[in-house]
């Protein structure tokens, strides 16, 4: 059984979803209150396979243990820049999964910063997804519908990019956010050979606060139990929870975290 680190102890909700998360055996909770940076070590050195934090600490806090402690995956030299982002799972009362990126990590992601995100996020998809991704680029504009804007430019090249290095990844885009879930409109507003439109699980935004928007939204207007954030592209599973996380969260976010171990 996979080992959790959480390190928000004395944290009343931290406590009452180890205890869930252990009598159903989805983890084996370490709860052990320390700093960050401690924290971090801990499972740099491999004492936890994984880790969730965020309830008391700052997005900031967790983020710079996750940098300067765990790592950065693929980073050999400690001052190479290497992109990291993050996830949140959204899932609906009728059943539908959806994964948002990235709303917590990476501000104004350049176009090979987007591509990243992207690539990191499919991989991440494979393992919380029972389907095959289907990633779309949203925007305000759906395949040119709104004109010349440089954040669509960024959104082409970094599709450009992700088809040169993944080509085996569906993604498409740029595309509303309604062309990208609803069929119907989908198949009005997209071309006819897209594998997206209209059929896509993975969202990702052009930027932090695109992103921070919709899955806030999602949570607060249209009763999605969310799950994250979930960082991606450190040497080891992360979660930075949102410091209104409930006990309910805590367990969504933790089973989803397990799956990428």
């Amino acid at each position: 059984m996979h080992k959790i680190l959480f390190p928000e102890a004395t944290n009343d909700y931290i406590k009452i979803a180890a205890t869930e998360l252990a009598e159903r055996g989805i983890c084996e909770p370490i709860l052990e209150e320390s700093d960050m940076a401690t924290a971090g070590q801990k499972v740099a050195n491999g004492l936890a396979d994984a880790m969730v934090a965020g309830v008391d600490y700052s997005s900031r806090d967790v983020i710079l243990a996750c940098r300067d402690q765990i790592g950065v995956a693929g980073q050999i030299d400690p001052f190479e820049k290497k992109t990291f982002s993050s996830l949140f799972v959204a899932d609906f009362p009728d059943d539908r999964r959806y994964i948002i990126s990235d709303g917590a990590t990476c501000k104004n992601p350049t176009a090979e910063q987007l591509a990243d995100i992207v690539i990191l996020v499919n991989e991440a998809a494979t393992k919380i997804l029972d389907n095959t991704p289907r990633i779309a680029m949203l925007s305000f504009s759906t395949f040119g519908s709104g004109g010349k804007d440089s954040s669509m430019d960024k959104i082409a090249e970094a599709i450009k990019i992700v088809r040169m290095r993944r080509p085996e990844i569906l993604i498409d885009g740029e595309m509303q956010l309604d062309a990208a879930v609803n069929e119907r409109i989908g198949k009005k507003k997209a071309p006819k050979d897209s594998q997206v439109a209209g059929r896509a699980n993975v969202l990702v935004t052009p930027d932090i606060n695109s992103g921070n928007i919709l899955y806030k939204s999602l949570e607060q207007f249209a009763g999605a139990k969310l799950a994250g954030p979930i960082l991606l592209g450190f040497k080891r599973p992360v979660s930075d929870l949102s410091r209104g996380s409930t006990p309910e969260d805590i367990v969504f976010t933790t089973e989803c975290l397990v799956k990428l171990i």
